[in-house]
């Protein structure tokens, strides 16, 4: 644990657009399970059905004797995901019931509360980049060249669990939150916007961008997978760097440095 002093590193706009965007998230993957399995399988191009054999991924259940087997198929791979994907309950559904909202198969419900907190997310996202523009809390989280040219170092140290308490963020800090902030949620959104009929009669052009309605929804669950990786591992630093460090710092701002960081 460091031994310097307690410094107010995150400002009071990180802290309330963070923890919103954890509730969001958490909502909108479980939502986003629900209308995939509704049709659970990702295809490449503008169009996909029975008559077209364009499916990069896709999860589905086959009888066996007088039980339903769980199939993944990744290309052409098949995979059996029984008890993990395929079937739930006895039934055949995508991703199981506890990994959906609701846990029944309802996709109109899915649908609401998916759509509501895609919205506060994006007014979410929105006031944090003009919170950040004024405070300049946006030049934090942007690696600098002298950053970069670190980062072998700060590769090597979290590979051997050597965590340094600074007052910024490291450069992985940095590479990280700039992906999701300027590259994952922004292609979460547009691909989203992308999948819907009413969007496109606006913005036909996002079609053309994106390679159809499909390839879109595939960039879709794909981002998804990313920032559920992102999850993970942001967990786990935080737990290796110190939990009770890390927490206070985005629950009050305060953070305590290394002493030689003073």
């Amino acid at each position: 644990m460091p031994q310097g002093p307690l410094i107010y590193r995150q400002r009071i706009w990180t802290r309330i657009t963070h923890w919103i965007w954890a509730v969001c998230l958490f909502f909108l993957l479980l939502s986003g399970l629900q209308i995939f399995n509704a049709f659970p399988s990702l295809h490449v191009g503008k169009e996909s059905g029975f008559d077209y054999d364009n499916a990069i991924l896709s999860v589905s259940a086959v009888e066996d004797g007088e039980t339903l087997r769980g199939i993944t198929r990744i290309g052409g791979w098949e995979i059996d995901t029984t008890g993990i994907l395929g079937v739930s309950n006895s039934e055949a559904r995508a991703f199981p019931s506890w990994a959906t909202i609701p846990s029944r198969q309802s996709v109109g419900l899915g649908r609401v509360v998916h759509f509501f907190f895609a919205w506060i997310l994006v007014i979410t996202l929105a006031i944090w980049a003009v919170a950040s523009v004024i405070n300049g809390h946006v030049r934090d989280v942007i690696p600098t060249i002298s950053d970069l040219r670190g980062l072998p170092r700060d590769i090597a140290n979290h590979a051997r669990l050597r965590f340094h308490h600074e007052r910024r963020y490291n450069v992985l800090q940095k590479l990280a939150y700039a992906s999701v902030l300027f590259v994952a949620l922004p292609l979460m959104i547009l691909t989203g916007l992308t999948m819907s009929p009413s969007f496109n009669a606006t913005a036909p052009w996002l079609l053309d961008v994106f390679g159809g309605r499909q390839t879109a929804r595939t960039i879709h669950f794909l981002v998804m997978v990313g920032l559920v990786g992102f999850f993970v591992v942001h967990m786990l630093m935080i737990l290796a760097a110190g939990p009770i460090n890390e927490l206070r710092s985005i629950i009050t701002g305060w953070y305590r440095i290394d002493r030689e960081e003073t």
